[in-house]
């Protein structure tokens, strides 16, 4: 077979134009190996639907983007993390708009103490207007938020001393709540001792007799075991609560649009399944609770509430989120203040 310089240097140019493709596509291929940070276990709603996310996108955009996921305040406190996604440490991180509320004021008004009184009234706000507002208001501080909030669900107080059935028993209670000025201010409305600490400690100040008790949603007590540690849930519904799923801005823009929409789509998508799994899991978590040992009653939220506006509570917040975020809000609860 007679192979010459000229045969060598065609075939050499054919295979280098073959090779070229799958040289693009190793380039390609984990080009966005992206951290996303949470503070849940990983038994939570939260993370099994990550974890689904996560395959989906990477599956989608193969293998381009790749999310690794850091549950269970692996990464640091809710503070500590919101500091390394706004400096590019952490590229997405799952917060509630109440501890948001430090950065983006406007973010806790969702919060706003024994407004909503049912779920559909939640998500006639969070995915309308208020929600849109509060959208706009993040993006201000150069983060990109998702647009689906994804659900925490109603909030209810622990004790380990008695049942809080009216506002009476909050009375120099001493009770942990998170670093955000609106559960402060909510609860020393209603003549309690409230102390922040950031969640990743609760446990061990529920344990030690820092505090008598704390409130969460009962899909946290119960994934975070809080019940070995305290003896009564009040049903108190005292705030909804929901997860901003956040970007840092230069991550997210560095993406093409293109991807940006398969990775959108997926982080809504699951937040949506979330929503259905944590309203599940708290319709059935009162009963294993009780089999724990927790004494569960069901306070009436009417008398909270006029303590509340007879404080000046309702007042206050609203000159502090100003008169559109409020009518924003009220479209949705009906009149508060």
């Amino acid at each position: 077979m007679n192979i010459n310089r000229r045969t060598v240097l065609r075939t050499a140019a054919a295979a280098s134009t073959l090779a070229l493709p799958l040289r693009q596509a190793l380039a390609q291929k984990n080009a966005f190996n992206y951290k996303y940070a949470n503070n849940l276990p990983v038994s939570h709603p939260m993370n099994l639907r990550a974890k689904e996310m996560a395959d989906a996108i990477r599956a989608e955009t193969h293998g381009q983007v790749d999310i690794q996921i850091f549950p269970n305040n692996q990464l640091g406190s809710d503070t500590d993390v919101l500091s390394q996604l706004r400096s590019g440490g952490v590229e997405f991180f799952t917060l509630s708009g109440l501890i948001l509320s430090t950065l983006v004021p406007s973010a806790s008004i969702s919060g706003v103490g024994f407004a909503f009184p049912d779920y559909a009234s939640v998500w006639k706000a969070m995915d309308g207007d208020l929600g849109a507002h509060i959208r706009t208001q993040i993006a201000k501080a150069n983060i990109v938020a998702m647009d689906k909030i994804w659900d925490n669900g109603f909030r209810q107080i622990t004790s380990s001393s008695k049942p809080i059935a009216s506002p009476a028993d909050l009375k120099g209670f001493k009770i942990r709540v998170p670093v955000s000025p609106l559960w402060t201010s909510m609860f020393k409305a209603l003549e309690a001792a409230p102390t922040s600490i950031n969640f990743a400690e609760v446990y061990s100040a529920l344990q030690t007799k820092i505090v008598d008790g704390q409130e969460n949603p009962l899909a946290i007590i119960s994934t975070a075991k809080l019940y070995e540690v305290q003896k009564y849930c009040s049903m108190s519904n005292h705030m909804w609560d929901g997860f901003w799923f956040l970007a840092n801005r230069r991550a997210w823009d560095k993406m093409p649009a293109d991807l940006q929409t398969i990775v959108a789509k997926h982080i809504n998508a699951a937040g949506m399944r979330e929503r259905t799994d944590v309203a599940e899991l708290n319709a059935n978590l009162q009963k294993e609770l009780s089999a724990k040992g927790m004494q569960i009653n069901q306070p009436d939220p009417t008398a909270f509430r006029d303590q509340l506006r007879k404080a000046g509570f309702y007042a206050e917040w609203k000159s502090k989120y100003g008169d559109e975020a409020w009518a924003l809000l009220e479209r949705s609860t009906g009149k508060l203040a």
